[in-house]
């Protein structure tokens, strides 16, 4: 691991087309959650007595070592949640976290940006503050170095922003090129935000819009205008920092963050973790400019079929609801927004703190009790 010299000055970046080096980018480029979730089944269990609510967590059989056992870990695999928590004091937890993705985007400083917010995202999900990140990444031999210094740069000024360090990182060979974080962050063991948290009742409040796997799809195809790609650009690079700070400051204990799975994926996760129902309103959905007419045109990403399977057998789906906001339900996001579950007692003030750091919030659905649990458009 080397850590990257700061000292070296700008340096002229030549123009290069970052996304023709790639089949697909950002989230859309994960592996499908339907695939996923047979992957990981079967990893092995254990239970933290410690553990708030008497989570379980997930570890693998051979994950002990020297006396350290896996008792200290909150959150895991298992039910599956944003990013692995474990206790090492009463009042402390580190989080620790990994994303990366070929480039979403041609600029290489804008593609460093994003997949920085989209990694440091994982952390402020789970309610706590970044530390520091190690780069990993995955570069052409022939990739120029003002590019690739480039993409560093974009992405240490994100960490920056969000109050860490880029302290180092891991550079393989490979002719797809591909960037992304290990994160380190930490939160109060009592101060998490999980996927477990949602209570019958509650109000489900998004904090961006959908809809970036469309728009990004949709430039490669030539469909995407300029502005409606700088406006999907703008929110990918926006850090989830200070929605997640109001949600903590208030007591939620109800959060994830809409990325690869789609709205309805990562709604599945938190609606299963929950033992509830998440309901949520078709016209309430709010999208980019450009998305929505991307979906009427008959545009969908591979990614959003994977996120179909993962949730067919769970979704409960109006007969009203128009085929264009379903698509961009399952749509797979790239950095997208806070989805949390909020009492209603709660709802004004917290919307009156988001606002009051740049961040809307759109109210788009509820939490039922359920039976089942599983997901409904509506």
């Amino acid at each position: 691991m080397r850590s990257y010299d700061r000292s070296v000055t700008d340096l002229a970046v030549p123009s290069i087309r970052l996304t023709e080096l790639t089949e697909c980018g950002g989230c859309a480029a994960k592996l499908g959650a339907d695939v996923l979730e047979e992957a990981l089944a079967g990893l092995g269990l254990t239970t933290d007595p410690t553990a708030p609510n008497g989570n379980t967590a997930a570890a693998a059989g051979g994950l002990t070592a020297s006396g350290l056992t896996a008792s200290g870990l909150i959150a895991g695999l298992d039910p599956p949640d944003d990013a692995a928590v474990h206790r090492l004091t009463p009042d402390l937890a580190v989080i620790g976290t990994l994303d990366f993705f070929p480039p979403i985007v041609d600029d290489p400083r804008t593609y460093g940006e994003i997949a920085a917010a989209n990694a440091l995202s994982d952390v402020f999900a789970m309610g706590g503050r970044v530390l520091f990140a190690l780069s990993v990444a995955a570069i052409p031999e022939d990739l120029p170095m003002p590019v690739f210094r480039a993409i560093l740069d974009g992405a240490a000024s994100k960490v920056r922003e969000a109050g860490g360090i880029l302290a180092g990182g891991h550079t393989i060979r490979d002719p797809e090129p591909k960037y992304g974080l290990a994160v380190i962050g930490v939160a109060h063991p009592d101060h998490l935000l999980r996927k477990g948290g949602a209570r019958p009742g509650d109000v489900l409040l998004l904090t961006k819009p959908l809809g970036t796997g469309l728009l990004v799809s949709g430039r490669r195809q030539g469909r995407t205008s300029d502005a409606d790609l700088e406006a999907a650009v703008d929110s990918m690079r926006a850090l989830n920092a200070a929605a997640a700070r109001v949600l903590v400051d208030h007591g939620v204990r109800a959060a994830t963050d809409v990325t690869g799975f789609g709205l309805l994926g990562h709604g599945l996760e938190m609606a299963r973790a929950s033992s509830a129902r998440l309901v949520f309103e078709a016209g309430a959905l709010p999208a980019l400019a450009g998305a929505l007419d991307l979906a009427r045109g008959g545009l969908e990403t591979t990614g959003a079929g994977h996120n179909r399977r993962f949730v067919a057998s769970s979704l409960t789906l109006g007969p009203d609801v128009p085929p264009e906001l379903v698509v961009l339900a399952h749509d797979p996001q790239t950095s997208g927004g806070l989805l949390a579950s909020i009492p209603r007692s709660e709802l004004d003030s917290i919307e009156g703190d988001l606002a009051a750091t740049g961040v809307r919030g759109w109210r788009i659905g509820q939490v039922e009790a359920s039976p089942g649990s599983g997901v409904s458009l509506a």
